[in-house]
């Protein structure tokens, strides 16, 4: 029956994107099915929209799916949101069946095994601590021992910290060495101490913005798009965010002024869609848009 074969859609979508590697045999073995009628619902599942990755010999369905995405935002959890409730749920010290069953959910659907570590736990809360109390009072603080995999050092670093980020993983601030706005990673930190000293840069602070196309920067230039069908469709679906920004135009016209923060992750979008897209604002935006034209002309010689 057709319910029977939906049930079965479905659990092969929740196998796919719980926190597990399966290979085909153990795909099949669980749902009783064979490899061709997997292989069927794989393709199916393709055209539908969701990423499937086939990392030998292991099958996922990426979380990343334009299908997930717009689920995420009505009813499910951030990795952010879903490491910050782990953390509450570790701190209560309550051991209860209910407060049990919530770690093993999270803990299926997410990689919190980071979190498993008494130890890291209690430094990470020290060092939130310690910043939360610096950005309250407007204090410097030293980051003892930060590990930067670009620069390949560990060293201390003194800056003034502004902002948290990211689910209280990363904190915006100032380093007072190099004069520079800056994001530290509180993984990387051994531990964080909060020095007598004010705050003397605050004018300095910039902010780091992400745009819908998950670009980050400190500054923000307006792009405004006018589009069709086709290509309001493709950015509702693929960059949920963009929704706030759009507005009809007319005739089946769609406005989108959209703010970003690099020309690369909007560009991309353009230019595969360039046959349904206008740019009607930003003429920096156009002259990027022409560059690359250019270059992909010169490469097609």
């Amino acid at each position: 029956m057709r319910h029977d074969k939906l049930e079965r859609e479905l659990n092969l979508i929740l196998m796919l994107t719980e926190n597990h590697n399966y290979t085909v045999q153990d795909i099949c073995k669980r749902l009783d099915i064979s490899r061709r009628n997997l292989y069927y619902y794989l393709e199916f599942f393709r055209l539908a929209g969701f990423v499937v990755e086939h990392h030998k010999p292991y099958y996922r369905i990426r979380k990343d799916s334009p299908f997930f995405r717009k689920l995420d935002e009505i009813v499910h959890f951030t990795e952010d949101e879903a490491v910050t409730l782990r953390q509450i749920l570790d701190k209560t010290g309550d051991d209860s069946v209910q407060v049990q069953r919530l770690r093993q959910k999270l803990d299926r659907l997410y990689d919190l095994h980071i979190l498993d570590s008494v130890e890291l736990k209690q430094q990470l809360a020290h060092n939130v601590s310690v910043l939360y109390e610096a950005i309250k009072l407007k204090q410097v603080v030293k980051l003892v021992g930060y590990s930067s995999p670009h620069s390949d050092t560990l060293a201390d670093r003194v800056v003034e910290p502004f902002l948290f980020m990211n689910g209280n993983r990363e904190v915006r601030c100032y380093e007072l060495s190099s004069q520079m706005n800056k994001t530290f990673k509180l993984q990387r930190m051994q531990d964080v101490q909060l020095l007598d000293l004010v705050w003397e840069h605050e004018s300095e602070h910039r902010k780091l913005h992400t745009d819908v196309f998950m670009f980050s920067g400190e500054q923000q230039q307006m792009v405004t798009l006018v589009m069709g069908r086709l290509a309001t469709s493709v950015l509702r679906e693929e960059y949920p965010r963009a929704e706030r920004y759009l507005s009809e135009d007319g005739e089946g016209r769609w406005r989108a002024e959209l703010p970003v923060s690099s020309f690369i992750g909007v560009g991309r979008f353009v230019l595969g869609l360039f046959h349904d897209i206008e740019v009607v604002g930003c003429d920096a935006f156009r002259t990027y848009l022409k560059q690359q034209i250019q270059k992909m002309d010169s490469w097609a010689v």
